[in-house]
């Protein structure tokens, strides 16, 4: 998928500087795509060279002025065909710390420890994250009226998406660290036998 995709997503909550898109990509998009903000600024260049997006200019007194940026009908046409399109490819994983716990067994089991126990206190951390934009945007409702009576439903199925994944790096990381300190404790298979 392109940058572009997911910058025309956010664009649909509403109009947003550049800054505000790159403060916000953790809350609007983050459970399914992540951008640095230089990514971000070429991205929007390019998107208002090619019609996709307009900017307007805000003053603002004290500090520099800002570009706001919305789609334009042939931006929001873009997003129309994307949804059409099937999707490219399946979802691979590709996550350097996978590559350590492989590595577990030949290296230093304590610091793959460790770098699990960060990834965990990471999704607990997003997990914190999505339950406040949950809450936010059921303002009140079970799921079921959301679903009835919201705009559009697509922000709050990614939330949940990202969401499980979150729940399941915590699953996943409970048993890596059960299994690895068992291969370190006396008597475990990798341990001393004593």
């Amino acid at each position: 998928m392109a940058l572009r995709n997911a910058v025309m997503a956010a664009l649909l909550e509403g109009e947003a500087s550049g800054y505000d898109l790159a403060k916000g990509f953790d809350a609007s998009v983050a459970n399914f795509w992540t951008a640095a903000p230089q990514q971000l600024y070429r991205e929007l260049e390019r998107m208002e060279a090619e019609g996709l997006i307009r900017a307007r200019v805000v003053e603002q007194r004290r500090r520099p002025n800002k570009r706001l940026y919305a789609l334009t009908e042939a931006g929001l046409d873009a997003v129309r065909a994307y949804v059409a399109e099937p999707p490219s490819r399946p979802t691979a994983i590709r996550d350097e710390l996978l590559v350590k716990v492989q590595c577990a067994d030949i290296g230093d089991i304590e610091a793959v420890r460790t770098a699990v126990t960060a990834h965990m206190d990471r999704a607990t951390a997003k997990l914190a994250r999505y339950e406040r934009l949950r809450e936010r945007l059921l303002a009140g409702r079970t799921e079921d009226e959301y679903f009835a009576g919201a705009e559009r439903i697509g922000p709050y199925l990614t939330l949940l998406r990202g969401m499980s994944f979150e729940q399941e790096n915590l699953r996943w990381g409970e048993i890596a660290l059960r299994r690895l300190a068992h291969r370190t404790a006396p008597g475990g298979a990798g341990g001393e036998a004593g």
